[in-house]
């Protein structure tokens, strides 16, 4: 549940970011001041003091980031892989062990079938 709530306030700062951005007037890049036929400013525009709109920018900025590390540390505590809950494939049962008489130790089995390559007659 809290996941949920923390989604939705999460979606209200990128909604109220993304407006606040639009808001904010240019600094001085128009294509008038391109060819020469804007106002006289500095070369980057002219600085002004911090807006009401600049520092809820900041404000929404620094939220939108503790958002993002909230949600990925609720996200991550849940199974440590996409497949933890998938058993694998069952072994391959091991071959027969026959004793051979000359020595008496044990040695695998021959297999059932010969190699298709064999022809017997």
């Amino acid at each position: 549940m809290l996941y949920y709530l923390i989604v939705t306030l999460y979606v209200l700062v990128c909604g109220l970011l993304i407006i606040t951005i639009l808001l904010q007037q240019g600094k001085g890049g128009d294509i008038a001041n391109a060819f020469g036929g804007g106002s006289s400013q500095a070369v980057f525009g002219a600085r002004s003091g911090a807006t009401l709109l600049t520092r809820a920018t900041s404000v929404l900025a620094a939220l939108f980031v503790i958002g993002a590390l909230a949600l990925v540390a609720i996200g991550t505590r849940g199974p440590g892989s996409v497949v933890g809950g998938i058993e694998g494939p069952a072994p391959a049962p091991a071959p027969p062990v026959v004793p051979t008489p000359a020595n008496g130790s044990a040695a695998p089995a021959a297999p059932a079938t010969p190699p298709s390559g064999n022809k017997t007659p």
